[in-house]
């Protein structure tokens, strides 16, 4: 009973799982594309309807595919179960994927084939069944109902050894089929006769023996052979039926294989039976020797493009000469050895090429000198391209001599070295048309750089400005250095192309664009652009931008001002205050104007200024020195009076009040100031230095600006003090409205207390004296 239970309990944690991954699945309804890729799911997920296209159910769990899985998927184009656990596969799965295109079947556990599965796909064009465990492709013909199929994948490394002839039968044209047969030890001759045409075959892991048959077999139906994985390649052992045989194949690859010397040498011996072979790959693969191939026969070869990549080899720096193979570089047009350790050609047998037009010797161990000694007189003779980048090179003057020699070069890439610095001066081929000094690590552009340019790439460097002139570049590249602005056009008159891609720029005028005239394309993307209100203006009035401009607007984000950081600079708006600064400045000093004139006609109705005035004299008089009287009365009185009233003041009231007896004494500005005193010092320390201040009114007294500061400091005084020690003198008849308002305390003793009004009748003048006599010792 506990076992059932167990049971039970594993297949609900599965499902529960199973159910949970399938919920992680995204659904691109755009392409209509399910990616239940890597989801660790157990069977195949409900749910693939009429509108899925393409599901992809690789790398998971999944042992069985059932007939009710995709049976609503009727317009499902490409289904992916490669890398799951698949055992089986029930005979109406794929019933109703008649539009399906590409299946792929790989690295799964299956062990039977069967031609039911395919029979109702007719649209296939891909078909990937290679790395399961079945020992044959079957006991019928698998793919007969294919007629679409172009792209066939089968076999695997470890149990498919039987290969028969009904096995690809009712295929006849093919664009690539791959077999993979590290195990393949039956091969009935004539199984891959009745594709009649195949444009690329892939061969990998099979042994000598067997891998003869299957050339003999497509000797003249293969456009394409490609040799894969195979150890100790020894093609001497190759047995044909005929002694001579003619191989129509034009492109033959060798790759992950391991050569030495001796198969190089049997290598060259079988493409003697390839006349119409042209192109010659070798790729990620081991050569063990140092280039001693001898014995290579003398054949005529056809090979224009020769390619070796990523070629590895522990003894490169023993490698010969390589003068036994110079018999067979005279008609490479088009040479690459990419990553295959070549730290030098030696001059004889590069002087052997004398077809050759494309050369790339790229991430190898090539110093200054040893391009020097490559690129030697009368080497590479029609040599139009070079690709020497990411070697060990240092000295761009030297290799601007080295190419210099090379009279068609028109192509020059000696990008990501290491030019430590470039002279102001170099001398380069006189045809040269595209340079690329890119990721480089110069900081400065000399008249080092040819005029003859068209197209020139300097990005990924340190470079600041472009300053020069180079009046025939199409072409500019200079993304990712330190540029805050646009090349100038007069340097690069005739740019069609320009790309500043990643740099400092903070924008760009219409102005500079006109100048361009020929400009076709601008890639201004990832830069830090400084969204004034003159660059924004011109971006939106510009439709030529969003034509001319690379990735517009998406990649074109403003990094200044602070608040639009981020923001496309199409649609970035900017404050009032940024684009209008002297409208708001003139507008806030307006009003400033207008608050400081209401301040002004405030003050002035208040007498604001009076006050402000009075608290300086005065304080400015308190911080004086203490007079010699100032703790006693020095006068009886001070007289304040209008200059218009000094008649009646001097000569009546004066000698009237100093000539009785006792006599009293007065203090008169013009007889008892200080002489080159400050006049209010002298006004305040008279008033303090009497016992009363007599003030003589009349309209004159009025009008006297002077006479006005000694009632203010009168004024001042009642308040410090708080005592009556002024008297009034009417000497005509005047108003108290004429005081000054502000004068409050005064008009209030002009309006409470009796003042003395100089008698009009003379019979009265002597009881005037007597009650001015009164008030002045009083």
């Amino acid at each position: 009973m506990t076992e059932p239970v167990w049971s039970l309990w594993l297949v609900s944690l599965a499902g529960a799982v199973s159910l949970s991954a399938q919920e992680d699945c995204p659904f691109d309804a755009a392409s209509a594309f399910w990616n239940c890729s890597s989801k660790a799911l157990a069977a195949v997920p409900p749910g693939a309807g009429g509108d899925l296209l393409e599901l992809d159910l690789s790398f998971n769990r999944i042992e069985r595919v059932r007939a009710a899985d995709l049976k609503s998927a009727v317009n499902l184009q490409t289904l992916l179960l490669q890398s799951n656990q698949i055992q089986t596969i029930e005979e109406e799965a794929f019933h109703s994927l008649v539009r399906l295109e590409r299946l792929d079947l790989s690295r799964n556990n299956l062990t039977l084939l069967s031609p039911s599965w395919f029979r109702s796909l007719a649209s296939l064009k891909k078909l990937n069944i290679k790395g399961n465990q079945y020992l044959e492709l079957g006991e019928r013909p698998l793919f007969s109902s294919l007629q679409e199929l172009r792209f066939l994948s089968v076999g695997n490394d470890n149990g498919f050894s039987t290969f028969r002839k009904r096995d690809l039968e009712g295929i006849s044209f093919l664009e690539e089929l791959e077999i993979e047969g590290q195990n393949l030890k039956q091969y009935e001759q004539g199984s891959l006769k009745s594709v009649r045409l195949l444009n690329y075959l892939i061969l990998s892991g099979l042994s000598t023996d067997i891998l003869s048959l299957f050339i003999y077999d497509i000797r003249k139906s293969v456009v394409c052979l490609e040799l894969r994985n195979m150890k100790q390649l020894n093609m001497a052992h190759f047995h044909f039926p005929d002694q001579a045989i003619s191989i129509a194949v034009q492109k033959f690859v060798l790759r992950n294989v391991e050569l030495s010397d001796s198969s190089v040498v049997q290598t060259i011996g079988f493409l003697a039976n390839m006349g119409h072979l042209h192109e010659l790959e070798i790729l990620d693969s081991r050569h063990q020797g140092v280039g001693e191939f001898y014995g290579v026969p003398h054949i005529s070869s056809n090979i224009q493009v020769l390619t070796i990549r990523n070629m590895s080899n522990d003894q490169f720096y023993a490698f010969s000469d390589l003068y036994t193979a110079m018999s067979l570089v005279k008609n490479i047009t088009k040479l690459t050895a990419e990553n295959a350790k070549v730290y030098l050609i030696p001059c004889v047998f590069a002087q052997s090429f004398h077809s050759l037009q494309y050369l790339d010797l790229s991430v190898n161990l090539l110093m200054d000198t040893a391009l020097d000694h490559s690129l030697c007189e009368g080497a590479w003779p029609k040599l139009q391209t070079l690709n020497a980048s990411q070697n060990s090179l240092k000295q761009i003057q030297v290799v601007a001599g080295s190419a210099a020699r090379l009279a068609n070069l028109s192509s020059l890439d000696i990008s990501q070295n290491n030019f430590e610095a470039m002279p102001d001066s170099c001398v380069w081929p006189k045809h040269l048309r595209y340079l690329n000094l890119s990721s480089s690590k110069i900081d400065r552009i000399t008249r080092c750089i040819p005029p003859s340019l068209e197209v020139l790439d300097v990005s990924s460097n340190n470079l600041q400005e472009f300053r020069l002139s180079l009046p025939h570049l199409q072409e500019l590249y200079i993304q990712s250095n330190k540029l805050a602005a646009l090349p100038g056009a007069s340097f690069i008159p005739r740019a069609r192309v320009i790309s500043i891609q990643g740099n400092r720029v903070f924008g760009f005028s219409e102005q500079q664009l006109e100048d361009f005239s020929n400009l076709e394309t601008l890639d201004a993307r990832d830069n830090s652009f400084h969204c004034t209100c003159e660059f924004l203006a011109f971006i939106r009035s510009q439709a030529r931008v969003s034509q001319l401009c690379v990735g517009w607007p998406r990649d074109y984000l403003c990094d200044g001002p602070e608040y639009i950081r981020g923001k496309e600079v199409g649609v970035a708006q900017l404050q009032l205050a940024d684009c209008h600064f002297a409208s708001v400045v003139a507008l806030i000093c307006i009003s400033l104007l207008v608050v400081f004139l209401v301040v002004a006609l405030l003050c002035y109705k208040l007498h604001a200024i009076w006050y402000v005035k009075m608290i300086w004299a005065w304080l400015q008089a308190k911080r004086k020195p203490q007079r010699v009287c100032s703790k006693e009365i020095c006068y009886d009185a001070f007289v304040s009076y209008s200059e218009r009233d000094s008649e009646w003041v001097e000569n009546v009231m004066v000698p009237e009040l100093e000539h009785t007896s006792p006599p009293f004494r007065l203090c008169l500005h013009k007889r008892d100031f200080t002489p080159g005193k400050w006049i209010v010092d002298n006004i305040i320390d008279s008033m303090e230095k009497s016992s009363k201040t007599l003030f003589v009114l009349s309209e004159h007294f009025v009008q006297s600006e002077w006479c006005k500061y000694e009632l203010d400091f009168s004024h001042f005084r009642l308040f410090d003090e708080n005592n009556d020690a002024v008297i009034l003198i009417l000497l005509e008849p005047i108003s108290s409205h004429t005081l000054p308002k502000r004068f409050c305390k005064l008009r209030k003793l002009m309006n409470t207390k009796t003042y003395l009004e100089w008698p009009r009748d003379e019979e009265e003048e002597p009881v005037f004296w007597f009650n001015l006599k009164t008030a002045v010792k009083s």
